[in-house]
């Protein structure tokens, strides 16, 4: 006996089948429409930093940096964006965020930390007298 998602045993719900397909191609026709997609078919599959090459199996790693920081701004040219692997990406960020902050700003803080204490500690005040000649 067939439900209305199952045929019986032995035939195939072509009607089904196709809904699933059509889903399945709107699905990717979507996704190919995010700023990411599009790069990745614009540039090689290559970081621009380091030069590491991607392939199917580790595509995931290589991330779309707009090279202004602003994630709004996507050109239909690409010319807003970088290929970068994640470390590349990563270092990228850390720089801006030194840019913005300043020198001792530690990325994704909305604070900056407090100042270190000056060091008290002279570990070669002594040496003076122990090279000393007599």
């Amino acid at each position: 006996m067939a439900t209305k998602d199952k045929p019986a045993r032995g035939k195939m719900d072509s009607s089904r089948l196709d809904r699933i397909v059509a889903d399945a191609v709107k699905s990717r026709d979507k996704r190919m429409q995010g700023y990411r997609e599009r790069s990745l078919a614009m540039y090689p599959h290559v970081c621009g930093r380091c030069g590491r090459e991607f392939s199917r199996e580790n595509l995931h790693e290589l991330t779309v940096h707009h090279k202004d920081h602003d994630h709004d701004h996507n050109p239909a040219d690409g010319s807003n964006w970088e290929n970068l692997c994640l470390y590349c990406h990563d270092n990228e960020h850390q720089r801006f965020s030194h840019l913005i902050k300043g020198e001792a700003a530690d990325f994704g803080l909305t604070n900056r930390p407090a100042a270190p204490s000056a060091t008290t500690h002279q570990p070669f005040a002594a040496l003076r007298n122990l090279i000393k000649k007599d």
